[in-house]
Formats: structure tokens, C-alpha cells, sequence
């Protein structure tokens, strides 16, 4: 068997997470935002675990608050780029944190959707990354914005996935070393 990654699968030496303006000031605005938080702080450990790169950013933070603290205290808290452009290539910062990660394939969560989300998604396949967007741990406001912006991604060429299933596909098998600990993330 080939040791070439099938198209669409995530492969755990060229990856890297990218989770997108998960402030407070959303917390009341969106529907299911805890659950959200927490599937970003799981894949947030996961990539950690996996020790695999992480890139976080907040949108406007002196309008929008910071990084909720659930997720805060899984990331390096000096390291999350503000930006004003809706796409996080977009910010300076940002784009040479996922430039200087190495991975050709990024795993996207965040808010919202249809807005900084998909900017980030259409801009990641317009530089030739394969995008991976974890659908459990993202959102919008209301419900006809998020499905529509995942359609259009799904069709601009991302894969749509879940928090659980991209864990699982970077370990690709139970006698991973870490599969133990990850597996206990999504109990």
C-alpha cells in the first residue's frame, strides 16, 4: 500500500489548525455557542497533543472582546493576531503564521461563517491548500447564512468534516501513540 495520503484525508505531518475570531462578544448572538467553543477547544487540543501547528485570530478585539477563556487557555495567548479584514489571510500576521507552519492542508472553525470563515476558506483554496472545516465548530447567527456559506465551500472545494472525525483521521489508527489521550477529547 502506498504511503501517499488519499486526496481528502487529512495527513497529521502537513496539517494545521486555524481557528477564526471565537471572542466573547459573540456569545450571545450565537446559537449553540458553548457547544462551539468547545469543539474548537478540542481540536485546539488535539493539534496540541498532536503538537501540530495552531493559528488563532480575533477580529477587532477592542469591538468584539477577546478570545472566549475556554478556548484561551488552550492557545499562546501572545500569539493571536487582530485583524480588520474579514479573511484571515487578510491580516499580515496571520498569513505568515500559516506560512511559516509548512501545512498544505488547514483545518478551519470559527465565526461566522459566512463571513470570516468563508473569506478565509475561498482565500486558503485560492493559494492552494486543501481546506478542511470542521461544520460542529463553526457558526453564524442565523441559520440560512451558515448553510449557505458551507455550501459555498463545499463547492468552491472544501471538505466539510466534524471536530471528531478530523482527530480520528489525523491518527489514522488506534495504535496511534497518542490515540488514548485524544480519544478521551471527544467523550
Amino acid at each position: 500500500m502506498s504511503n501517499e495520503n488519499p486526496p481528502g484525508l487529512l495527513h497529521q505531518t502537513r496539517s494545521a489548525l486555524l481557528i477564526i475570531d471565537v471572542q466573547r462578544r459573540f456569545a450571545s448572538a450565537i446559537p449553540g455557542f458553548d457547544q462551539l467553543v468547545e469543539n474548537c477547544a478540542r481540536l485546539a487540543r488535539t493539534f496540541r497533543t498532536l503538537e501540530l501547528p495552531i493559528v488563532a485570530t480575533e477580529q477587532y478585539p477592542e469591538g468584539l472582546g477577546s478570545t472566549v477563556p475556554t478556548l484561551l487557555r488552550e492557545l499562546d495567548a501572545r500569539d493571536l493576531p487582530s485583524k480588520t479584514s474579514f479573511s484571515a489571510l487578510g491580516c499580515d500576521d496571520a498569513r505568515v503564521h500559516l506560512v511559516s507552519a509548512g501545512a498544505d492542508t488547514i483545518v478551519v472553525c470559527g465565526l461566522e461563517t459566512h463571513v470570516c470563515v468563508l473569506q478565509t476558506v475561498l482565500d486558503l483554496l485560492a493559494a492552494s491548500r486543501q481546506v478542511h472545516v470542521a461544520v460542529d465548530a463553526i457558526a453564524s447567527r442565523h441559520e440560512r447564512d451558515r448553510d449557505v456559506a458551507l455550501h459555498r465551500m463545499e463547492r468552491a472545494g472544501a471538505v466539510l468534516t466534524t471536530s471528531e472525525t478530523a482527530a480520528f483521521e489525523l491518527m489514522r489508527d488506534a495504535q496511534h501513540p497518542q490515540f488514548k489521550a485524544i480519544q478521551h477529547f471527544y467523550r
